[in-house]
């Protein structure tokens, strides 16, 4: 599933090439598992709508909209899944199959909302304040809110990590690669990590959030951007998915157990 800097590539690129158009149509597929609000809303919201702005909340691409002068106060939500694709593309261009979304916009383009699994979701908010998101956006928070997150927890740091009712955005590849890079291992209790190590993975996270946005996210299924492009970040993933593998740092056998249901590997000499 897409995490955040794959969200956020997607986003961006999305909002370099439509900010500013208007939505002149739209159409829908009619698969029910992709709709979290009725079609005929998202329909009659979206039609005749300006594209404010593109932008990453947590792991959901939100679109702005609004209507002339005056913003309409609606949102336009996508929710990648485990395989959707926000794609920006030439009317004339043949739709991909399983596209289940297409926006036509002023200037003939189109974009396209494609998910073969359709674990992906789209809805539109129109309540005040908008869709703020489950957690705490982590690529913002100073390292003092980042330790206060995990006061006091029971969890697992790498259940903790993953939890999006705490820290919205990260998943499973950057959870690992987070730990590793901070030498903690992904079982210790959250609530019993010392302040040197909260600070250490607060950097850490930061810091591999930061690269794999500038990297493109990481391409180890279906993720691509708007345009279609693979990233490259998992060209340097140390742990995840490297389970049995040479540790890049020491060369020590990774090892893989199972936290918060989910695998995991990491090196049980580098992370202590």
């Amino acid at each position: 599933m897409p995490e955040l800097p794959e969200v956020e590539t997607v986003a961006n690129g999305v909002d370099a090439r439509v900010r500013g158009q208007k939505i002149v149509r739209v159409w829908t597929s009619g698969k029910p598992q992709t709709f979290k609000s009725p079609e005929t809303e998202i329909v009659e919201t979206l039609t005749g709508a300006k594209i404010e702005r593109v932008r990453r909340v947590g792991k959901s691409i939100v679109m702005d909209l609004g209507r002339g002068k005056t913003a309409v106060g609606a949102q336009f939500l996508v929710h990648l899944g485990m395989t959707g694709r926000l794609l920006v593309s030439q009317a004339e261009v043949p739709l991909p199959p399983h596209t289940h979304a297409v926006l036509s916009l002023a200037d003939g383009r189109e974009v396209r909302f494609v998910d073969p699994r359709r674990f992906g979701r789209l809805s539109v908010v129109t309540s005040e304040g908008g869709y703020q998101g489950p957690g705490v956006e982590p690529t913002t928070m100073t390292a003092e809110e980042f330790a206060g997150l995990f006061k006091g927890r029971k969890l697992a740091i790498k259940a903790a990590l993953l939890n999006q009712s705490i820290l919205h955005g990260v998943g499973n590849i950057y959870a690992d690669e987070s730990l590793f890079r901070a030498g903690i291992r992904p079982l210790k209790q959250a609530g019993k990590l010392t302040r040197v190590e909260l600070l250490k993975l607060h950097t850490a996270l930061q810091q591999v959030l930061a690269h794999a946005i500038e990297l493109g996210g990481s391409s180890v299924s279906d993720y691509v951007d708007a345009d279609g492009v693979r990233g490259f970040f998992q060209l340097e993933h140390k742990v995840y998915s490297r389970s049995g593998e040479a540790c890049l740092d020491c060369g020590t056998g990774l090892k893989k157990i199972v936290v918060g249901g989910r695998t995991t590997v990491y090196c049980p000499v580098c992370q202590r």
